[in-house]
């Protein structure tokens, strides 16, 4: 008997053999969390103790765990297109996949920076790649149908609808609002809401867009001593550690 849980989805993620869809995604999904989260815990225990195994050195040099993670990408997706799986070898290949996946975006700021800023506070963007990526999986897993296309429409009008939502989701990427942007890719409510709301005053389109004046704006409205923004804060600080300018 299905669990609740495995009842949402598609596509049953334990059949015989793989089908591309929600339930392959499922396990994927499933692996990239608790991968993100076993070796974000790893690495805040190597931060505060000093008896924790740590990372990985050869001959001087520190591996990040990307490297581990891109090597099972590529190993997990190489498998996936080159031999017919069958249970239970496809699962294996989905969960490689899925924790390579989140070995590498828990340092999705080392990668755009190609600087060690883990734990700076330019290293918050791998914890907020990797909410972008989970709200985006969840929602692919749980069967929502993206640009919001519920209902069959002709060629014209589905390039119409989903060129009109990809643009909302574009400002709202633009003005720093990247996870309403994700979900407005789905739920295009969501993206025309952050498309109408002041952006981030570190963000692309305050950069084009505004004068002084309306950056004075942006940089009050999301003031760090702000209660939704103190909040955003500590819900980071629990789960991906507190940023400090100091390496360790």
């Amino acid at each position: 008997m299905r669990s609740p849980i495995l009842s949402s989805v598609a596509v049953d993620p334990f059949g015989d053999r793989v089908h591309p869809g929600p339930g392959a995604a499922f396990v994927v999904l499933a692996a990239f969390l608790l991968a993100f989260l076993a070796i974000r815990t790893s690495a805040r225990m190597t931060r505060s103790v000093g008896w924790w195994p740590g990372g990985i050195e050869a001959r001087g040099v520190h591996v990040h765990h990307l490297v581990l993670g891109i090597g099972l990408m590529l190993f997990a997706g190489f498998l996936s297109f080159a031999v017919p799986l069958e249970t239970p070898w496809w699962h294996l290949v989905a969960i490689a996949f899925g924790v390579g996946a989140g070995f590498t975006l828990d340092e999705f700021a080392l990668w755009v920076h190609l600087d060690d800023v883990y734990w700076s506070e330019r290293g918050r963007a791998s914890f907020d790649a990797v909410i972008c990526s989970l709200t985006f999986a969840a929602l692919v897993v749980f069967g929502t149908r993206p640009f919001g296309l519920d209902e069959p429409l002709s060629i014209w009008a589905t390039a119409a609808v989903a060129g009109g939502v990809v643009a909302l989701s574009a400002v709202a990427f633009a003005k720093g609002r990247v996870l309403l942007g994700v979900i407005g890719l789905f739920v295009p409510i969501a993206a025309a809401f952050a498309a109408l709301r002041l952006a981030r005053p570190a963000s692309p389109w305050s950069s084009w867009r505004y004068d002084p004046a309306k950056r004075r704006r942006a940089a009050a409205r999301f003031d760090a001593s702000r209660p939704s923004e103190r909040l955003r804060r500590r819900l980071g600080d629990v789960v991906a550690g507190r940023p400090s300018e100091v390496r360790s």
